[in-house]
């Protein structure tokens, strides 16, 4: 018997994927057409065995979380349930709080989920690596070059037995090129060191992090509380993965096109595992990746692709191009508008031989290790070239361009506007 648990965070994370974040959690933002953590959800069901399937997080269990939750255990035949941290505890902390949940029924080992990453969730291989060699936790991992995996948790491992002997959270210098994938197996034996580290912390009292804010004594990290505690002591293995994976941090990197690492071509890419099959549309050009909701309305001479997500009840005119985008239910695309690296938000419209465009923030295609970079919105005081999002209800006039710019929901623009956010 296995368990899954899918770690959703709250309103006060996913800062940066704001202003798409206003309208939806960040879990439930569609991409190629169902909500984000329905991807997690779909491969976890695929893995024999699997019994139950847990989120965990501190969003109030409003109506769309609600409809979600039915909608997914009626298409998967499993039961899925939401669990509420009474406040953020950290990636570690809600897996102690619901212990007893996440225990019930006696399951092998339960797989751990962060909703920010995307991959082909190779579940199936680290349950066979975890099987044939039981520990306490096995880390899914990947590599990255020298200078990115800096932004990440990195693993040094014994080659031999990939045993993690040491780990370090974002280090300040080079550690390895091995870096954690927030995907995890752990082993009932795991919440152990999680209780110690519960029962210290109340002995500390409250606790102040990097960041110089304080935690309670239920807030883990799971990172820098036990991986980093216990790397080197037999307790902690890595299954390295040479597969898909990016994290989702930012709404650009939605519209990024990840191919397979290392020289096999044989492997799809990230989109085609995500985007899946869709009805054949024989009279639209379509290149590379494209999703189409059976509900939108497409003009024949639209061009679209690579890399575009068509949501429910979306119209595009005539001659419209799209290309490493995506457009959200209800939008509309008029006549011959260009739409290049850029969100389109729900029910927004945009006018007549318009151009709304962005900036691509991709990895560096020479290095089959390059990730993409997850940067702050701003440097020096000065707004990032990055993809141009627009909220939810915006309205861009007729032959304007709007580039690399972010325009909070419900705005009606005049004119054009570059490298700006649009209050």
């Amino acid at each position: 018997m296995l368990k899954a648990v899918i770690l959703i965070g709250g309103p006060q994370k996913g800062t940066r994927f704001r202003p798409l974040s206003f309208e939806v959690p960040k879990p439930l933002f569609p991409v190629a057409g169902v909500p984000m953590i329905q991807h997690h959800i779909e491969a976890c069901a695929q893995v024999p065995g699997m019994q139950e399937i847990l989120l965990i997080g501190f969003y109030q269990p409003d109506e769309p979380l609600t409809r979600f939750l039915e909608a997914a255990q009626q298409e998967f035949n499993l039961p899925v349930r939401y669990l509420q941290e009474f406040a953020p505890l950290g990636t570690g902390g809600g897996l102690y709080h619901f212990r007893d949940q996440i225990l019930a029924g006696g399951p092998e080992a339960f797989f751990v989920l962060n909703a920010d990453v995307c991959s082909d969730f190779p579940l199936s291989a680290m349950l066979a690596a975890h099987r044939h060699q039981p520990h306490p936790f096995l880390l899914l991992g990947t590599t990255a070059n020298r200078t990115q995996s800096l932004n990440y948790g990195c693993i040094v491992e014994n080659p031999q037995t990939h045993e993690v002997l040491h780990y370090v959270e974002k280090p300040s210098t080079f550690v390895s090129d091995i870096i954690n994938c927030g995907i995890y197996l752990f082993s009932p034996e795991a919440l152990k060191p999680l209780r110690d580290v519960f029962q210290r912390n109340q002995q500390n009292g409250r606790l102040e992090d990097s960041s110089g804010l304080w935690r309670g004594a239920g807030t883990i990290r799971l990172e820098q509380d036990v991986f980093s505690a216990l790397a080197g002591q037999g307790q902690i293995y890595v299954h390295l993965n040479d597969g898909i994976w990016s994290q989702i941090k930012s709404a650009g990197a939605l519209t990024l096109d990840l191919r397979p690492r290392g020289e096999s071509e044989s492997l799809p890419s990230l989109n085609q595992i995500w985007f899946g099959a869709f009805a054949s549309r024989s009279s639209l050009l379509l290149l590379g990746n494209v999703y189409i909701h059976p509900t939108a309305k497409v003009a024949p001479s639209a061009v679209l692709g690579p890399n575009v997500s068509i949501g429910e009840g979306v119209t595009v005119g005539e001659g419209v191009r799209l290309r490493e985008s995506i457009v959200l239910h209800g939008a509309t695309l008029q006549e011959h508008t260009c739409v290049l690296h850029s969100i389109v938000g729900w029910g927004s419209t945009v006018g007549r031989w318009a151009r709304v465009e962005g900036t691509p923030n991709d990895p560096n295609p020479n290095d089959p290790r390059a990730h993409m970079d997850s940067e702050s919105l701003f440097k020096d005081g000065k707004l990032l070239p990055a993809i141009t999002i627009l909220g939810c209800r915006v309205r861009i006039p007729a032959e304007v361009l709007i580039l690399n710019s972010i325009v909070l929901p419900h705005k009606e623009l005049s004119r054009s506007f570059t490298n700006q956010i649009i209050l």
